[in-house]
C-alpha cells in the first residue's frame, strides 16, 4: 500500500512554489512559505515534483533544510508576523480553540 496519493491543495501549493522558484533573493516571507510547504509535504506519498523543486529552491538559495528550519525558527521567535501578502490559508490552521460557551 504504497500508492502516491493527491493531496487537495496541490494546486494552490504549486502556484505558491512556482513563485518561489523566481526569487533569487528571499525574504522573510519567502523562507517562512518554503519551509511550511517543506512541512507538508515532508512524508506526504505523491506531489514529487514538488519535493523534487523544493530541494531544488533550496540549493538555489545555498542553505539546506537545517538551515531552513533554524532561520524559521529564529523568524518565528523574533516576533515574525506574515505579511499581508502572504495568503491566510498559508499560516496555521484557522481552529479556534476558544471556548465562548458559558461556564
Amino acid at each position: 500500500m504504497n500508492e502516491a496519493q493527491n493531496h487537495p491543495l496541490y494546486s494552490t501549493d504549486r502556484e505558491n512554489l512556482d513563485r518561489l522558484c523566481a526569487v533569487e533573493s528571499p525574504t522573510s516571507n519567502n523562507f517562512v512559505e518554503l519551509a511550511r510547504l517543506i512541512i507538508r509535504y515532508k512524508d506526504f506519498r505523491g506531489a514529487e515534483d514538488l519535493n523534487s523543486d523544493m530541494e531544488k529552491l533550496l540549493k538555489k538559495w545555498s542553505i539546506n533544510r537545517d538551515q531552513l528550519e533554524t532561520i524559521t525558527k529564529k523568524l518565528w521567535s523574533e516576533g515574525f508576523r506574515p505579511t499581508s501578502n502572504m495568503s491566510s490559508d498559508n499560516v496555521g490552521s484557522g481552529f479556534d480553540t476558544s471556548d465562548s460557551s458559558p461556564t
